[in-house]
C-alpha cells in the first residue's frame, strides 16, 4: 500500500503544488513580491537627466519575466492577479504573450486552480494574449500527470491553427506539459505539423523541440526519421533560417544519453546541408554523451574548437559566376564551422558536468577558449559555464561571468549575464545580487542589456529562494532528462541572442520550466500526512569506499522538516524514532516508525 502511496505521488506530481506551498507558508514567503523588491533600483545611484532612454515595452517585458520567476509556483502575485488586462497591454505584440504566458509560471504545478485562471485569457480579442495563454497552460501542466489530460484536451485544436502564433503558442505548450512521458497520442499530434506548408520556420522548429522534449531519450523512430527527413527537404535557404538548430534540437534529445545508438543517425546527417548537417551531427554527438564525462568525446569537443573559420568578404568580378559560386560555398563552410564550434564548447560542458573534477577541467580549458579563442567561441564560453553549473554559484565561475558581462563584443555580455542568472538561479545569492544591481547601474542606458539583466535578476530569486535549475537530484547520483532537454532549448536559443530572445522569440526562455524543481526536504508518514521531524542539514561528504561508518555530512545544523536543501547539501534523520523508505534524503520521503526502539 505505501509503494502505491509513493508512486501516486512522486511520479504524478499531483502533490508538489500543495506541499511546495506548505514549505512556503513555514518559511513565511508566501507574500508576493513586485519586481522592484528584485530590482532595488532606489540603491543605484543612477541620476537620469530628462527622458530615460531605455524604451519601456523592453523594461515592462523584462518585468513580467522576473514577476513570473519570482512569484514561480506561488499562486499569487501583484501585476497580473488584480487586474492582468492592464498589465498585459503594456507590452507589445510577442510581449504581450510572453507577459500571459507569465501566468503559467506564477501557477505552476496548480493545475486544477491554475487552469480557471487562465480561462479567461483564452477568449481574448487580441492574438497575442490568446497563444500566451496557450502557452501558460502548457506551463502549468510541466512535471505533473494528471488523468483528465487537460493540456492535451485545450491545446490540441489549436496545433495546426491557420495563425503560426497559435500554432507555436499550442506546440511549446504540449512540449512543455508532455515533457519526458513519451506519449504516442502527443507525437502522432505533433508530427503532422512538420510537413505541412504553411508552417513557418519557427513553427517547424519548435515543433521539433516539442517533440525532442516528449520522446526525450527514448530514441523514438518516428520521431527521428521525421525530422531527418524535414531537414532533407528545406532548400538551402531555409537551413540558414536561425530556428533550424532547433531541428536539430529535437532530433539530438531523442538521443539524450543514449550514447552509441546515436552513430547511424550522425552518419545519416552528412546528407544534410551546410550549414546545418554538421552543426546538428555535433549536437546529436554531444546530447547522446551528455553527462557521461567521456573523455574521448571531450577532447574531440577541443579539437573542433582549434580549427580557425573565416568569413573573409572577396572581390568578385561582377559576371564571374565560378569565382562568386566558390566564394558564397567558402562563406556559407566558415558559417558551418563557426555554429559547430559553438556547439562543440556547449558540449563539453554537456558531458563534464556529472562530476566534480571533469567540470573542474572543463574549466580550465574555457579559460584557455577565452584566451584563444576565436569571437564565436567566446559568445558560446558563457553558455556552457551555465549548463556546467547550474544552480550553483561558484566563486570562480561568478567571477568569469562577471568579466565577461563588461566585454565589448555585444553577444558574450548578453549570454554572460543571462548565464549569471543561471548559475545562481534560486539561490538569492547576496554577491551575485550585488553584480547584477551595479551592472544595471552600468547599463541603464542600453535596453538591451539592461533588459537581461533583469531577466538575471529574476532567474537568482527564482521561487523567492527556493527553487532549482540543477538537472542533479538524489544526491547528484540521477540526472534528470527533462531538466537537462529544458536547459538545453534555452541555452541554444542563446546562440542567436540577437534574433531570438532579443527579438520575438523570447519565449524559449519559457524552456527553463522543464528544469524547475522545489530543493526542499519533506517528510510524511505513511498515511502521506506531513511529519515534522528534526533532521541534521549540512555539507556533504563523499565516503565512497571509506571504511567502518564515517559521517556524511559536516558541519549541521539541525531543523525539522520541511527544510530547504542548497547545492551540496545533504539531511540525515536527527531522531532514531523513525526510519526513513528511502536511501537519499531529498524531495518527499515517507517514514515508518522504528519497531526496534526501545523507550
Amino acid at each position: 500500500r505505501v509503494r502505491e502511496a509513493v508512486v501516486s505521488t512522486q511520479s504524478t506530481g499531483v502533490h508538489l503544488n500543495t506541499n511546495f506551498q506548505s514549505l512556503a507558508r513555514e518559511l513565511d514567503i508566501m507574500e508576493p513580491k513586485v519586481p522592484e523588491d528584485i530590482y532595488k533600483s532606489h540603491l543605484e545611484n543612477v541620476r537620469s537627466y530628462g527622458p530615460s532612454n531605455v524604451d519601456s515595452a523592453r523594461q515592462n517585458l523584462a518585468a513580467s519575466f522576473v514577476n513570473g520567476f519570482v512569484n514561480c509556483a506561488f499562486g499569487n502575485d501583484k501585476l497580473l492577479a488584480e487586474n492582468g488586462n492592464k498589465w498585459l497591454y503594456k507590452n507589445k505584440e510577442h510581449g504581450m504573450m510572453s507577459a500571459t504566458a507569465s501566468l503559467g509560471l506564477i501557477l505552476l504545478w496548480d493545475v486544477d486552480g491554475g487552469l480557471t485562471q487562465i480561462d479567461k485569457y483564452l477568449y481574448s480579442s487580441e492574438d497575442y494574449i490568446k497563444c500566451g495563454a496557450l502557452l501558460a497552460c502548457g506551463i502549468v501542466n510541466s512535471g505533473v500527470r494528471n488523468e483528465c489530460d487537460p493540456a492535451l484536451a485545450l491545446l490540441a485544436d489549436y496545433v495546426l491553427h491557420q495563425s503560426n502564433n497559435m500554432r507555436i503558442g499550442s506546440i511549446v505548450g504540449l512540449g512543455l506539459a508532455y515533457a519526458g512521458s513519451n506519449r504516442e497520442d502527443v507525437i502522432e499530434l505533433l508530427l503532422p505539423v512538420l510537413t505541412d506548408s504553411n508552417s513557418s520556420m519557427e513553427v517547424v522548429g519548435q515543433t521539433a523541440l516539442a517533440l525532442g522534449m516528449v520522446a526525450i531519450a527514448s530514441s523514438h523512430g518516428d520521431v527521428t526519421s521525421t525530422i531527418l527527413q524535414t531537414m532533407m527537404d528545406k532548400s538551402e535557404s531555409e537551413l540558414k533560417d536561425t530556428h533550424c538548430k532547433f531541428l536539430a534540437l529535437g532530433l539530438a534529445l531523442t538521443y539524450l544519453g543514449k550514447q552509441e545508438e546515436a552513430a547511424l543517425t550522425i552518419e545519416a546527417l552528412k546528407v544534410v546541408g551546410d550549414p546545418l548537417g554538421k552543426m546538428a551531427a555535433t549536437l546529436v554527438e554531444v546530447v547522446a554523451y551528455a553527462g557521461t564525462g567521456d573523455v574521448l568525446k571531450i577532447q574531440k569537443m577541443l579539437h573542433l574548437c582549434s580549427e580557425h573559420h573565416e568569413i573573409t568578404k572577396e572581390d568578385v568580378k561582377k559576371g564571374d559566376k565560378a569565382a562568386k559560386a566558390e566564394a558564397d560555398a567558402k562563406k556559407l563552410e566558415a558559417e558551418s564551422g563557426i555554429a559547430q564550434q559553438m556547439v562543440a564548447v556547449i558540449g563539453i560542458a554537456l558531458i563534464a558536468m556529472a562530476e566534480e573534477l571533469g567540470a573542474e577541467m572543463a574549466l580550465r580549458s574555457y579559460s584557455n577558449l577565452l584566451r584563444y579563442g576565436e569571437p564565436s567561441i567566446r559568445r558560446a564560453v558563457p553558455l556552457a559555464l551555465a549548463i556546467l553549473s547550474a544552480s550553483n554559484p561558484k566563486l570562480d565561475i561568478i567571477d568569469t561571468l562577471s568579466k565577461l558581462s563588461h566585454d565589448s563584443d555585444s553577444e558574450v555580455a548578453h549570454n554572460a549575464i543571462f548565464a549569471m542568472g543561471i548559475v545562481g538561479s534560486g539561490t538569492n545569492n547576496a554577491r551575485l545580487a550585488n553584480m547584477l544591481r551595479l551592472l544595471a547601474q552600468y547599463y541603464h542606458k542600453d535596453a538591451n542589456n539592461l533588459f537581461m539583466v533583469r531577466l538575471a535578476q529574476g532567474l537568482v530569486h527564482l521561487g523567492k529562494g527556493t527553487l532549482t535549475l540543477s538537472p542533479y537530484h538524489s544526491d547528484k547520483m540521477l540526472m534528470s532528462r527533462v531538466a537537462v532537454g529544458g536547459l538545453l532549448g534555452a541555452v541554444i536559443a542563446f546562440m542567436d541572442v540577437n534574433t531570438l530572445i532579443l527579438g520575438k522569440s523570447h519565449y524559449m526562455l519559457y524552456h527553463l520550466v522543464s528544469a524547475i524543481q522545489p530543493r526542499m526536504l519533506v517528510t510524511f508518514n505513511e498515511d502521506l500526512k506531513p511529519l515534522p521531524v528534526p533532521v541534521r542539514v549540512g555539507q556533504a561528504v563523499d565516503v565512497v569506499g571509506q571504511a567502518g561508518k564515517p559521517k556524511t555530512i559536516t558541519g549541521f545544523q539541525t531543523h525539522t522538516t520541511p527544510v530547504l536543501l542548497a547545492h551540496g547539501e545533504r539531511a540525515e534523520l536527527g531522531t532514531n524514532e523513525y526510519n526513513p523508505l528511502t536511501p537519499v534524503m531529498e524531495g518527499f520521503v515517507i517514514l515508518r516508525k522504528n519497531e526496534e526502539m526501545t523507550e
